[in-house]
């Protein structure tokens, strides 16, 4: 799967802006703050309905203008398949092959990228939220059934948490409507929970080797998912997996009452990073850290590959410069001639490898992006 055209009309600091992209490496150059990353970003936000950088639509509709749109003609192994985002202060409003989609959801999946920006090394650092995102953004573009599934829990999440507040400062008495939630609540929690330890699964079949090739032998890499509920990570089956969630919730219904807020469930679960047996988190090195990251993000493109038959765009926003020249190197020689890849970096002096002397470049100056080669 690749792009092939990308045209923005009122996108950040791009009025217009209609151009063609190359099926393998695509290098884009410029200095800071003239607009590299905002290419970077609408591809990814074309894919995902969201940005990466902020939660504030708005923030990508360029100044004084009512509306941005994203368009990109994404070529696929069953033919073009054209894609359209219109963001505007009232929402958003998708295409794909001209097709209004009637939920973001049905949306998120025709086009899948891999994003390895400098902000996902804090993938392993940072803290639960960020790995929490992970999951729910890569786990989204491979299976329109978890994000149903996820959208269903976030939104009784809300209710059981206004709810509960109200039965802590005694707005509200009555305790049956809170079952009733827990229940809805309990379901949706069940079936994200086997979902993403399905995921987890999966994602370390393919990062373990991969790790493996970059420590050169060295280090074993285990990703263990880390529930709020005791045991669950044990269970596969769904009645069983929604009588353990029945049971917390049942123990701590009057701690929850008050406090005035659900205290356990996938949204506070986490990821544990271990290499040969240690938490990377607490003890690893700097390096360890980012070999963990970098494993992970390769370990992607295997994975949907795996999952949907193609391999996804892979945009690697600024991160080249993060990396070390092994690291580079494995990175590089990785995506060569498997994946069409964006790079947007300042310069690619220092970085002798045949895969970006090869690649097609660009320059961004002030918001224009002109083919270089």
């Amino acid at each position: 799967m690749y792009i092939e055209e990308l045209s923005l009309r009122n996108y950040r600091n791009y009025q217009s802006l209609d151009t063609n992209f190359e099926s393998g490496v695509n290098v884009i150059l410029g200095e800071n703050a003239q607009g590299k990353t905002n290419v970077m970003e609408s591809i990814y936000v074309l894919a995902m309905a969201k940005s990466h950088r902020t939660s504030n639509d708005k923030d990508l509709i360029s100044w004084d203008q009512e509306y941005a749109k994203i368009e990109g003609r994404i070529h696929k192994k069953n033919g073009p398949l054209p894609l359209q985002l219109v963001i505007s202060k009232k929402g958003k409003r998708a295409k794909s092959n001209h097709l209004e989609q009637s939920k973001l959801s049905q949306y998120i999946g025709n086009m899948n990228i891999v994003m390895f920006a400098p902000e996902d090394l804090n993938l392993v650092k940072g803290s639960p939220q960020v790995r929490r995102r992970f999951l729910d953004m890569e786990l989204g573009q491979v299976s329109p059934i978890y994000m149903h599934d996820l959208a269903r829990y976030l939104k009784v999440l809300q209710q059981r948490n206004h709810y509960l507040k109200q039965l802590q400062s005694r707005k509200q008495k009555d305790e049956t409507m809170l079952l009733v939630l827990t229940e809805q609540l309990v379901e949706s929690a069940a079936k994200v929970t086997i979902k993403r330890l399905e995921f987890i699964q999966l994602l370390q079949k393919w990062a373990q080797p991969i790790h493996k090739s970059i420590s050169r032998g060295l280090e074993e890499l285990t990703i263990i998912y880390k529930p709020s509920v005791e045991h669950v990570s044990e269970i596969s089956n769904l009645s069983k997996m929604i009588e353990a969630y029945n049971e917390k919730f049942d123990k701590i219904k009057d701690r929850e009452i008050e406090r005035g807020i659900t205290l356990f469930g996938p949204h506070r679960d986490d990821l544990v990073f271990q290499v040969n047996g240690k938490e990377v988190q607490t003890f690893g090195s700097q390096g360890q850290q980012r070999t963990t990251a970098l494993s992970l993000k390769l370990a992607e493109i295997d994975l949907i590959y795996s999952v949907i038959g193609e391999y996804p765009i892979l945009l690697l926003d600024d991160v080249l410069s993060e990396l070390d020249d092994y690291r580079q190197s494995h990175l590089l020689n990785t995506i060569q001639g498997k994946v069409q890849t964006f790079v947007t970096t300042t310069s690619v002096d220092g970085i002798d490898h045949k895969t970006l002397k090869q690649a097609a470049t660009y320059e961004v100056v002030s918001g224009s992006l002109k083919k270089l080669n």
